[in-house]
């Protein structure tokens, strides 16, 4: 066994050009559109996000990122489950008397660009608000850890919004789910 230090992100290259995107052939052949530019690469990661009582955290002395207000899962076709949170969003913003406008950060963890875009434009999400620091292609997309990441990510970044003066109320987490769901997680930030 060999020790490994990583000291630095594997998927962020910063000798990446539009035109070298632009140059990269689609990976499912000419008349397609997903290439290695536009599609999250295979990533390691590990992350742990604890969710507790508030009481129970208050008597630790352990400090909330915020608090976790619901969550909701919609199915839609296998084919299609790269955008099934277009049919999650809507149905945990109606549980919390909530509009697309209300929100104030979004995390939209999927492994294709179309995707992303598809569910941004189609839920009404303004771009500023949407994946602010880069989502699944620029930060990664490790297995079985996507909702732990985003999660930890919208609440850290929530938190530097408000340190810096802003007004951040509501985060949410969305992801899909293979074969045929969606997920969206609604997070009030402290």
């Amino acid at each position: 066994m060999k020790d490994v230090i990583v000291d630095r992100d594997e998927c962020n290259r910063a000798d990446t050009t539009l035109e070298g995107l632009a140059s990269l052939k689609p990976v499912r052949g000419p008349d397609k559109f997903v290439t290695a530019g536009n599609a999250s690469q295979l990533s390691d990661g590990a992350a742990a996000v604890v969710l507790m009582e508030a009481k129970a955290a208050q008597s630790r002395g352990v400090e909330a990122l915020g608090r976790f207000a619901g969550f909701a899962v919609a199915g839609c076709e296998p084919d299609e489950m790269g955008i099934g949170p277009v049919f999650a969003v809507p149905r945990l913003l109606e549980r919390h008397g909530l509009k697309v406008d209300d929100i104030d950060l979004w995390e939209l963890n999927e492994a294709f660009a179309s995707q992303c875009l598809y569910s941004r434009d189609r839920l009404g999400i303004d771009p500023e608000k949407y994946n602010v620091n880069g989502g699944s292609i620029a930060i990664g997309h490790p297995f079985g850890m996507t909702g732990t990441r985003c999660t930890g990510h919208i609440l850290l970044e929530g938190r530097r919004r408000k340190a810096a003066g802003q007004n951040v109320k509501w985060g949410v987490v969305t992801m899909c789910i293979g074969g045929g769901m969606g997920a969206a997680g609604l997070f009030e930030i402290y």
